[in-house]
This record gives structure tokens, C-alpha cells and sequence, in this order.
């Protein structure tokens, strides 16, 4: 076979916000480097590829999205593939490498790609390459780098078998010799703590930039007196190594100013999944003291001329960026005269990007001050190949060599600590590297779309026709060594700047007439929730958990009862927990009344931070409180099928929840703890064991 032939293999990504296509763009960039061909496609794309057909490997990347399920556009595909009336041998002529992304916060880890590998599976294909299952949660580099670098040797190998079989063997030995340096890396890249350990080899095959340069000055990128590094700069042995950084990517993206005349598209342009109503918020409270840890806040939208919703739906607000923050970033970039300007943003002709468009989430023509506002978040963490762009809009040595640092292979560690775990954004990389002068166009490429937040609705259509409310605590990034100014969550901030003169503390009882609104509204649109929602049999009995403003959909649950006084209930238990009773126990009033009522049956409370004299010490967490009534939490689920609700903090309440259940279940069964997980997995695929989290 002639040297400069390249071998094709077809690569398809799955991406719900931009993550897997970006890391299949970079797998396409590297491959020329090692004498391949990608033929990359959206896996939505099914007129340009053909995987009943395909003879060549195929490597997929998809992420996951919601509680489990693929990207919206991979739902077609999987769709196909999991048609019944297929043959086990379907995809008998198939080879693949599937990498998932995910976020092990959430219960059904990697659920998008496992869905994908496990049916392929079923349908013949095989493994070419083992699946790698990328954790967003502690960075998807630790898994996805080395499993791009294995990549390459697992082709290379594949094409040396299948010339082998057209009875090539000249030709293989050739291939085979060329590889022998190359690590045969074909085990599964689950992420665990060995992981962060792996030996990083095979540096010569990398498609980065390899910087063998000779070291800069030490004195550039910190002074011998610093032990510690930070953000800005760094110590030994990375200040001290050449480094490997990722390849820079293509600009795509073209940027022309025009006139001042002219109107903003509207914002429902901006979203695909419905139609965005505009809607006033007619009350604010606060739910909590001023002298508890976070602020809870209960805002009422007047709704009757809008949508309709079940209690446990979900809705979403679409928020903008911080005005000052907006405005602070386009002083930085030197355009803050050009604010009001309207901008026409294109694909650069002759990009060498692969498959460049125009981003969707980016009007054809807006104001400056709107893309800014409105269409990019300007918050987010900044990705590896930002960062690498960035390298090069930076003047000053020990600044861009700092830059080549944390977006390299050696500086991974230091990347996660300043830059993921700090929360660090655009404009705190801006303030710590003054002579980084990026480009418009290049944050138009980098930055991700401003995502809509979505909030539990926490009441009913019933009590309240035409009303919605929702709760939420007022998100706090407080300052710290890499970013030196304290914030508020980009929407909850907003929202309670928004309704400051509507706001004021809470009565004895939510006052529910009355009022005055807001003259500004705010812009949202439904998200129907399938499953969380109350039992279709009134008289099936259910428990509820959720601690803080994890009450928030449950109070809508009972509001909808109690407006049914005509039904005949199961039992209702509510298992509810926050710090302090007299700061931030929430609806404490409305849940007497419930219990009053006889709308809720059992309600139990535990105070985490509150101090007791009693010998025995009260149950701090929702989870131990469970424990305590272990037969009557078997007794519901098992005995009378009832349903367990859980909503509120996946990472510190909701995994603490289930393990409590799960020991529950092998308890009062006298089964092992594998048979009560088996058990509690079945109570979720019969929609018994529902949640509603967030991390």
C-alpha cells in the first residue's frame, strides 16, 4: 500500500451542547497526523452515512442529557436501532469505538453512549476498541485524552487485520513494524483513580504541538520565592517541562459591524424546544431569615394566558448574562462603543475547520450588546481549546507560556484546580492575563450558547388558577485566589435583583390575593415533566423527600390534593430537612395546614445544623431520618406499591436517599445488598422511584 494513502474510518458525535462535537473536531484534527482519514458527520445525519453498509471502523462519541437519555440528536438513530424486528446479526459486519460523556452526579451515568455500545451489541458489532466513559464531573480530559491517544495504534491495528484478510501480508508486515513503538491501548476507560495516574506515552504520534522549546525564563512564569502555584503561575515540574498542548483550532468565524438601525430578533428565535411566553412575576417572598446560610425565594407568574401545567412539571427561564458583566467585557475587548452596533456574523470562507456552520444560537444580525447578553455564556468554564486559542492573542512570555500550562497535558492537574474547580470564567482569565486580547469571533466560537435554567413548578393550577410558583435559593460564588470577585448565580442573581421591589418576608401564611406586579417580565417556556407527577390512583400511598427548596414540587402535590376533596386518599408521608428551624425551614405554616387537613398524613422533619440537649441525638439528614421508619418505607413500596418521590441535591442527598432504601430493602427482606440494588433499579424502570435532582 503506498505510504501516503490514508485510511478511512467514519466518526459520528452525538452532542446535546457542543461537547462531543468538539471532541470529535478534535479527533478529526489529529488523524491526518497519523496518516488516516475521518469522515465526520452528526449522527443526524443519516443521508451522508450508512452503517448497514459501512466496512470501515466507525468511532462515535455521544454525550448523555436529562436523567439518562441520548442527545436530542442521536434520538432518531437510537430510535432505529432499537426496532425489535432486527436481526441479531444486523450489524455483524460492523467495527466500533464509542466513548461516552456523562456526569456520575447524576444516577444513570454515560446512560446516552451505554444505550448506543449495549445495542450495537445486541445487533453483532464489534469492538474494534474498548468504550471509554468520560466523567464531566472531575473533567473529561482525565478520561478522554488517553483514550484518544489509544485510538490511534486500535486503527492502525484494524486496518493491518483487514489487509491481512485480503491476504495482504506484505503490505501488514510493513504497517505492523511501524507500530511496534506505538502502546496498544484497548482496555475500558471507565473513569477511576487510576485513571489520573496513567503513563502518558505515545507523545511522538500526537497530533498537539509539542513544545521541545527550550525552557522559558523561570523568572516569566513565577519567582523562586513561590512554593504554590495559582492561576497565573506555576512551579516545578511543570513550570520546569516542554509541553503538549492541544492543537489550535481553526477560526470559523467571521464578524462584520454594521449600522445602528434595526430591531433584536425576538428571544423565542433563540430556543427550539416551544414557544416562549413573556410573562409577569405578581409576587415575591423570601422565605428565609436574614441570617440564614443561603436565601430562599418564592416568586409568583401570572400564567392564565400562557400555558397549563401539572404539578411536578418543570418550566424554563431564559435569563441574560449580568448587565455589568456584559458591559465589563466589552470594555476589556475595546468595543464598548460598538455595544449598540448591529453585527453580521458569518463562516470565514476557506476555514479549514471540518463542517463549519453558522452557530445556531447566534442570530444572523444582532446587536453586539444582545449576542453578549442574550445568546453566548460568558460564565462558563473555559475548555481546553480556548484556552489554546487564547495562547495566541496573548503578548506578554510568562502570561502565554502560564496559558500553554493550563490548557497542556502536564498542566491537567493545574487546570482542574484553577481553572474547573475555581468556577473560573472568561473575564476572570481576562483580569489575570492582561495582555490576552482575544478577538470577537473567537469568543463567538468558544462560547457556549446561554442555556435556559429550568425550575420545579411548587404549586397547583387547582389552588391557584392562572398562577405558577416557583422557589429558589439565590446561588453565591463567594471570592477566592483565582477569582477574586464573589458573584451570584447568572439567573437566580438576575431574578432577585429583578423582583427587589416586590420582595419582603414571608407571612404567617403565603398571602395569596392582592398585590401589584412587575411592569418587566421575564421570558419562559414549558418543560413537561412525563414522570414526576402525582399517582394516576389517588388512593395509592407515596412518600415524598425533599429537604430545602427540594419541597418545592411537592407543595404543588399537596395543593393539588387538597383541591380534591372528593378523592379518596393513600398515605402521604413527607421526610423534609434544612439547617435551622427558625431560618430556613420552609412552608413550615402550609405543611400544618396540610397536616391539619389530612392532606398530608405524616410529615417528618430533621435540623441539620441546629444544636440538641437531648441524650439521644436527633437524625441530622433526611436520609437518617428514613432509616428510622424502615418498615414503613418497605411496607409502601413493597406491599402496597406505592411510589417514593426524592427531589432536591443529587451529589449530597439524593445518593445518601437511595443507599438509605437500599439498605432498607435488604433489611426488611433479609436479602444481600446486590438483590435490594437489583430491587430498587426495578422501582425506577416502573416509574415507582422518581427523582428530580440537581448537582
Amino acid at each position: 500500500m503506498c505510504c501516503n494513502l490514508k485510511r478511512r474510518f467514519l466518526l459520528l458525535y452525538a452532542t446535546q451542547k457542543g461537547q462531543a462535537k468538539a471532541i470529535a473536531e478534535e479527533i478529526w484534527q489529529q488523524a491526518g497526523t497519523h496518516g488516516l482519514e475521518a469522515d465526520m458527520h452528526c449522527i443526524s445525519e443519516v443521508d451522508k452515512y450508512n452503517l448497514e453498509t459501512e466496512k470501515d471502523p466507525v468511532v462515535i462519541v455521544i454525550s448523555t442529557t436529562g436523567t439518562g437519555d441520548p442527545p436530542d440528536t442521536a434520538r432518531k438513530f437510537v430510535k432505529k436501532i432499537q426496532d425489535t424486528t432486527l436481526p441479531a446479526d444486523h450489524f455483524a459486519h460492523l467495527q466500533y469505538g464509542l466513548l461516552g460523556l456523562g456526569d456520575s452526579e447524576y444516577t444513570f451515568f454515560c446512560n446516552g453512549g451505554k444505550t448506543v455500545d449495549k445495542r450495537l451489541q445486541e445487533l453483532g458489532a464489534q469492538h474494534f476498541y474498548n468504550t471509554g466513559l468520560a466523567d464531566d464531573c472531575v473533567g473529561l480530559e482525565l478520561v478522554v485524552d488517553p483514550w484518544i491517544d489509544g485510538l490511534w495504534p486500535a486503527l492502525k491495528e484494524t486496518f493491518l487485520l483487514q489487509k491481512e484478510k485480503e491476504g495482504m501480508s506484505s503490505v501488514a508486515n510493513a504497517v505492523s513494524s511501524s507500530l511496534s513503538a506505538a502502546p496498544h491501548v484497548v482496555h475500558e476507560l471507565n473513569l477511576s483513580s487510576e485513571v489520573k495516574n496513567l503513563k502518558l506515552e505515545d507523545e511522538g504520534e500526537r497530533s498537539s504541538d509539542v513544545l521541545s522549546q527550550k525552557l522559558v525564563d523561570i523568572s516569566l512564569v513565577a519567582s523562586n520565592r513561590d512554593t504554590e502555584p495559582s492561576l497565573v503561575h506555576s512551579v516545578p515540574p511543570v513550570s520546569h517541562s516542554a509541553l503538549n498542548i492541544p492543537a489550535l483550532p481553526p477560526e470559523y468565524i467571521e464578524v462584520q459591524f454594521q449600522g445602528t438601525h434595526g430591531e433584536n430578533p425576538h428571544l423565542s428565535s433563540l430556543i427550539s424546544e416551544g414557544t416562549t411566553f413573556e410573562v409577569p412575576v405578581t409576587k415575591a417572598y423570601q422565605l428565609t431569615r436574614e441570617d440564614a446560610i443561603k436565601t430562599a425565594l418564592l416568586l409568583e407568574l401570572n400564567v392564565a394566558v400562557t400555558f397549563d401545567y401539572q404539578p411536578g412539571d418543570a418550566f424554563c427561564v431564559m435569563c441574560p448574562n449580568n448587565v455589568n458583566e456584559v458591559e465589563e467585557l466589552l470594555q476589556i475587548l475595546g468595543l464598548s462603543e460598538k455595544g449598540e452596533f448591529f453585527v453580521c456574523v458569518k463562516v470565514k470562507q476557506g476555514t479549514k475547520k471540518k463542517g463549519a456552520a453558522h452557530p445556531q444560537h447566534i442570530p444572523e444580525r444582532s446587536t453586539l450588546k444582545f449576542i453578549l447578553t442574550w445568546c453566548l455564556e460568558i460564565r462558563a468554564i473555559p475548555k481546553k481549546a480556548f484556552l489554546r486559542a487564547l495562547v495566541e492573542c496573548t503578548s506578554d512570555a510568562g502570561e502565554k507560556r502560564r496559558l500553554q500550562e493550563l490548557c497542556s497535558r502536564q498542566g491537567a492537574s493545574d487546570y482542574t484546580r484553577f481553572i474547573r474547580d475555581s468556577n473560573v470564567c472568561l473575564l476572570d482569565l481576562l483580569h489575570a492575563f492582561p495582555s490576552c486580547k482575544p478577538s470577537l469571533n473567537l469568543l463567538i466560537e468558544h462560547l457556549p450558547k446561554l442555556q435556559a435554567r429550568s425550575y420545579s413548578v411548587s404549586s397547583s393550577n387547582l389552588y391557584q388558577p392562572g398562577k405558577l410558583w416557583f422557589v429558589f435559593n439565590v446561588v453565591e460564588f463567594p471570592a477566592c485566589p483565582a477569582r477574586p470577585v464573589s458573584r451570584k448565580g447568572v439567573c437566580t442573581g438576575w431574578l432577585a435583583e429583578l423582583v427587589a421591589p416586590l420582595l419582603h418576608p414571608s407571612k404567617n401564611t403565603l398571602d395569596t390575593e392582592g398585590g401589584s406586579s412587575l411592569t418587566e417580565k421575564i421570558p419562559i417556556f414549558a418543560r413537561p415533566n412525563n414522570t414526576f407527577h402525582l399517582p394516576a390512583d389517588p388512593s395509592v400511598p407515596f412518600m415524598m423527600v425533599g429537604p430545602g427548596t427540594g419541597i418545592s414540587p411537592f407543595i404543588g402535590f399537596l395543593q393539588h390534593r387538597k383541591e380534591h376533596t372528593d378523592w379518596e386518599f393513600g398515605e402521604t408521608w413527607l421526610f423534609f430537612g434544612c439547617r435551622h428551624q427558625d431560618r430556613d425551614y420552609l412552608f413550615k405554616d402550609e405543611l400544618k395546614c396540610f397536616l391539619e387537613s389530612g392532606t398530608l398524613t405524616h410529615l417528618k422533619v430533621c435540623f441539620s445544623r441546629d444544636t440538641s440537649t437531648a441524650e439521644v441525638a436527633p437524625p441530622k439528614y433526611v436520609q437518617d431520618v428514613i432509616r428510622l421508619y424502615a418498615k414503613e418505607v418497605a411496607r409502601v413500596l413493597l406491599k402496597e406499591r406505592g411510589y417514593f418521590y426524592v427531589c432536591g441535591d443529587k451529589k449530597h442527598m439524593a445518593d445518601g436517599v437511595s443507599d438509605a432504601v437500599v439498605d432498607i430493602l435488604s433489611m426488611e427482606m433479609e436479602t444481600d445488598k446486590l438483590e435490594a440494588m437489583k430491587i430498587l433499579a426495578t422501582l425506577r424502570e416502573a416509574k415507582r422511584y422518581l427523582q428530580d435532582v440537581w448537582s
